[in-house]
């Protein structure tokens, strides 16, 4: 997924694609929040994350949601090693937690 340093401040971001009843969906309008585990532990602390924009990535029907991390962030301070990264995305009725890769902090 991706590797920062832990003295770094930068975002860390997840491609998104929703959709309903078989067509895409815009989801920037759904709060998102992050969460970053041990490598096969349950999310339990999460924080408040942000969309890169309104418009899907380019030649995809995707969004990319992120969130702001290292020192002096509103994210976490992640210490060396590597984490779980999931979601979790909040709709009505729906608020799905969903895997989105791995984060090595240096």
């Amino acid at each position: 997924m991706q590797t920062i340093d832990r003295d770094s401040r930068e975002f860390v971001g997840a491609e998104v694609t929703a959709t309903v009843q078989g067509q895409p969906y815009d989801p920037t309008s759904d709060p998102v929040e992050f969460a970053f585990t041990a490598i096969g532990g349950r999310p339990v602390t999460w924080y408040e994350g942000g969309w890169d924009g309104q418009n899907p990535i380019p030649g995809t029907n995707s969004y990319r949601a992120q969130v702001l991390v290292g020192p002096g962030s509103p994210g976490p301070t992640l210490a060396k090693g590597k984490y779980a990264v999931s979601i979790r995305i909040t709709d009505n009725p729906e608020q799905p937690v969903i895997p989105v890769g791995q984060l090595t902090v240096t």
